[in-house]
């Protein structure tokens, strides 16, 4: 008798400006939530809604200047998709980066967060049994 094979993994890459950068397996993200990914020296937050899309913006709060965007609470507004600053709580479209509470930063600094590509490849083989 054959013993079951564990399926496939499917790889999520980030761009990193030149090449896809392989950072977890898609399965490893739990539906709603975030992760933060270190990608070279780029701290990055790591979404997957609850549909299964995902998101990549910068991690760091252009607000607080914390890193603490992937520990942001995911929803929408007007059918936007959006992540709550656990800081102070403003609303950052996932799909462009922009603030939609407030037009500028802290001392005119830009209030958008960088977006980066992101995707799903496919793994290189089983995961965990």
């Amino acid at each position: 008798m054959t013993a079951p094979t564990a399926p496939a993994r499917t790889l999520v890459e980030i761009h990193d400006g030149t090449t896809w950068v392989p950072v977890v397996a898609y399965e490893e993200l739990t539906p709603g939530r975030g992760v933060p990914v270190l990608l070279g020296t780029e701290q990055i937050a790591l979404y997957r809604d609850t549909a299964g899309r995902l998101y990549a913006l910068d991690h760091r709060d252009p607000f607080s200047g914390a890193y603490v965007m992937a520990r942001g609470l995911l929803g929408s507004r007007a059918g936007v998709p959006v992540v709550a600053s656990p800081m102070y709580k403003q609303a950052f479209d996932l799909r462009t980066g922009e603030c939609l509470d407030e037009e500028g930063g802290p001392e005119g600094t830009s209030a958008r967060l960088r977006v980066w590509p992101v995707r799903t490849g496919p793994g290189p083989g089983p995961g965990p049994a």
